[in-house]
């Protein structure tokens, strides 16, 4: 397996940023936390944005499908899973294709983290509806 160099590309992190990610989202998740931690945001971005997600063996759709397993089975993270609901549409998910995400991960990481998952993806459908 041949591995290619890790790449941080600051600047393409800030662009994908804006393409997967509305102010709204953006807005709750990074200010609060430049405020607290200076220059942490943009090590967020430039590492994940800039680098991870740069990666290109995983589509954008899969890397969200990704997202939402992995958000939920933490749990206590619902901004962030909120926000990825969002993303998730952004790169063409449907709704219900989200809320089966939610419903699949049930048995591996248990009903009441699938149920904090369905209920922010309730909450980002009706922030959308609001809206």
């Amino acid at each position: 397996m041949d591995f290619e160099a890790a790449t941080l590309d600051r600047e393409a992190g800030y662009a994908l940023l804006d393409v997967l990610q509305d102010q709204a989202t953006q807005n709750a998740a990074l200010p609060g936390v430049e405020k607290l931690a200076p220059g942490f945001t943009d090590w967020i971005v430039t590492a994940l944005f800039g680098g991870t997600y740069q990666r290109p063996a995983l589509t954008l759709r899969e890397r969200q499908i990704a997202n939402l397993a992995a958000l939920t089975a933490l749990g206590g993270v619902e901004p962030q899973l909120v926000g990825h609901v969002r993303t998730s549409e952004r790169v063409g998910m449907s709704r219900e294709e989200i809320v089966e995400v939610f419903v699949h991960l049930a048995p591996y990481v248990g009903v009441p983290k699938a149920l904090a998952g369905l209920r922010a993806a309730a909450a980002a459908f009706e922030a959308e509806a609001a809206r």
